[in-house]
């Protein structure tokens, strides 16, 4: 069966061990000096312990946040991430600001100020509780007492060892920062997501799923305006496979396999679909983010390439939502369950995993994976096996992973396992993701095609 596609994209077995991979290693140049010197330190000098603590309290922000959609927390993740970065801007490597230059539209940051001075770790202090607040504005009242907790307990250890006047300065930078972020966040299209929308009929399109048989989630959710320019040129697929009823189709075929699996689930099948649930949890932008932080702590990060890292790391994965969920309304391709019970005859099958409420083609664990696990091999190479202790507090047994590209392969697989993707859209899906973080990367520093699935 061949499937028309606008890349000539070679698609890879899933299954393949041998990994061809590129590292690019984003790091400062020796020697290089930060756009102004009047500072309290580089933000290479110092650990990356301020941006641990406040990923720790948006990953608790994910957890108890509702009215969110699943991949909504792309902006949230990115958006963040952004701020983090741009605040430690006054003493930033030259070769480092210059990824500014990618985002899609940033407008009214504040200008640093060569008479002032900074304290770095306090710029990202207030600008990741003010991006915060903006960005959960429905939060619990507890959450928001633990924003503002953190907030002062950290400003009370940095007066520690500064002034009062450095630390203020300091905060007035990464509020005005967090303000002109989150201005820009607020027109990239999220709030049209959800706009009125006609479920389009016929053979083989998408219809709402049991059990809730719930309205299409976030229809022009791939209207959305990128974070990074030109993150997904080209990375839009072809239609899925032909839709059939025939038993000889391979599109029949592909979804029996689905059918057959259901009853064979073995117990770490069962256990990886769990894991890669994520709703309930961190959500699947969260859970990359529980992932970036673990990395960061691993590798012992310094705060600059720490704060890269995570706004890299979430814009790939917004973008890359974004491009899936474009051509998932596009195509419109139904669900497994809609399958197997309709054209199968299966009418009391059940996925092992509640169905998603949207249509199938391509997957969306797989692109956001793949992007963000792109991003975490370019900046962070080979650094040895990786233990995820994203879901340690649901009781998961922690999961672990040769290389980043295994963590995205699994997340996209786990949707196969739970009964709700077909492998060839979980392929097609990575495939996406590593396309966006081509993109990305493609400028800076020219990577190779990474990864498994290697880009023609």
């Amino acid at each position: 069966m061949t499937t028309s596609f606008k890349l000539k994209w070679s698609i890879v077995s899933l299954f393949l061990t041998t990994v061809v991979t590129a590292i690019v290693l984003i790091s400062c140049q020796k020697g290089a000096e930060p756009i102004i010197s009047n500072l309290k330190g580089k933000p290479t000098s110092y650990s990356s312990d301020v941006l641990d603590k406040w990923m720790t309290m948006q990953l608790r922000l994910m957890r108890n946040a509702t009215g969110i959609p699943n991949q909504g927390f792309s902006r949230h993740f990115a958006y963040s991430g952004i701020a983090a970065f741009e605040a430690l801007k006054p003493g930033m490597t030259n070769q480092t600001a210059k990824w500014s230059d990618k985002w899609n539209g940033l407008t009214g940051l504040p200008v640093t100020g060569h008479a002032k001075k900074y304290y770095l770790p306090a710029n990202v202090n207030a600008a990741m509780a003010a991006i915060n607040k903006a960005m959960f504005p429905n939060a619990t009242a507890g959450d928001k007492a633990a924003v503002d907790s953190l907030e002062l307990a950290l400003k009370n250890e940095f007066l520690s060892s500064q002034s009062a006047e450095v630390i203020t300065t300091s905060t007035e930078y990464g509020n005005a920062v967090a303000t002109a972020v989150f201005n820009w966040s607020e027109n990239d299209g999220y709030k049209n997501a959800n706009a009125p929308y006609t479920i389009p009929t016929g053979e083989g399109k998408w219809k709402p799923t049991p059990p809730a048989f719930a309205n299409p989630a976030t229809p022009y959710w791939g209207n959305n305006k990128t974070i990074i320019k030109g993150s997904t040129y080209n990375a839009q697929p072809g239609p899925a496979a032909q839709y059939s009823t025939d038993p000889g189709s391979f599109f029949y075929k592909m979804v029996k396999e689905v059918y057959d699996s259901s009853f064979v689930l073995t117990d770490d099948q069962k256990a990886m679909a769990n894991f890669w649930r994520d709703v309930p949890g961190v959500s699947s932008p969260g859970h990359w983010l529980s992932i970036l932080q673990q990395v960061i702590k691993q590798n012992e990060t310094t705060l600059e390439k720490a704060a890269l890292a995570y706004a890299l790391t979430g814009a790939a994965c917004n973008d890359a939502l974004i491009s899936c969920f474009e051509g998932k309304y596009e195509y419109s391709v139904v669900r497994p369950i809609t399958y197997i019970r309709e054209v199968m005859g299966q009418t009391t099958w059940n996925s092992f995993l509640t169905t998603p409420g949207h249509p199938e083609y391509s997957s969306a664990h797989s692109s956001l994976s793949m992007a963000s696990a792109g991003v975490l091999q370019n900046l962070f190479g080979n650094s040895g096996n990786f233990t995820d202790h994203t879901y340690d507090y649901l009781n998961y047994a922690p999961r672990t992973y040769a290389t980043f590209y295994d963590i995205a392969a699994e997340a996209g697989l786990s949707r196969f396992y739970a009964g709700i993707h077909y492998k060839h859209s979980i392929q097609i899906g990575l495939l996406q993701g590593e396309r966006v973080v081509l993109n990305i990367f493609s400028k800076n520093n020219k990577p190779e095609p990474i990864g498994k699935y290697n880009s023609k």
